[in-house]
């Protein structure tokens, strides 16, 4: 007797709790991922996230109250940092963005603005570590 004699041809799944991701049942299952070419980052690139960041400097110095801006000053430039990294970590860009959530909501949506723009998505995701989409999961937008 064969595998499908003993079980005929009854398939079934139970899928509970916090899934993230596909789940597939069935007898013959074929999954495609088409991810697209990661675009090349420009000159242009890098000068309008220059532009961003140096805009964002000079936002948060200019609204800053004296008793954070030294502070707040000092995020931006992790923040400058780890979007410039080899290997920018979402963690501390999130972070950055929930201290001035905390400490400066009146100027956390410059932060957000940033982080949410699409140069720097696509500046991270030429890393091919981090994609894009995953930006705008945590940042919104």
């Amino acid at each position: 007797m064969n595998e499908q004699d003993k079980f005929g041809d009854s398939i079934s799944g139970n899928v509970s709790g916090n899934i993230s991701g596909n789940v597939a049942v069935g007898k013959s299952i074929t999954q495609t991922q088409n991810i697209g070419t990661r675009q090349e980052v420009t000159e242009e690139d890098r000068a309008t996230l220059q532009q961003l960041l140096s805009a964002l400097t000079a936002q948060i110095s200019a609204e800053a109250p004296a008793d954070k801006k030294d502070a707040a000053l000092e995020r931006i430039e992790e923040l400058k940092e780890t979007i410039t990294d080899e290997k920018p970590d979402l963690t501390t860009m999130e972070y950055i963005k929930n201290w001035f959530g905390k400490n400066l909501p009146q100027l956390a949506g410059y932060v957000v603005g940033v982080l949410v723009n699409p140069v720097v998505g696509k500046v991270v995701e030429a890393t091919g570590e981090i994609a894009a989409g995953e930006i705008k999961k945590r940042f919104g937008q």
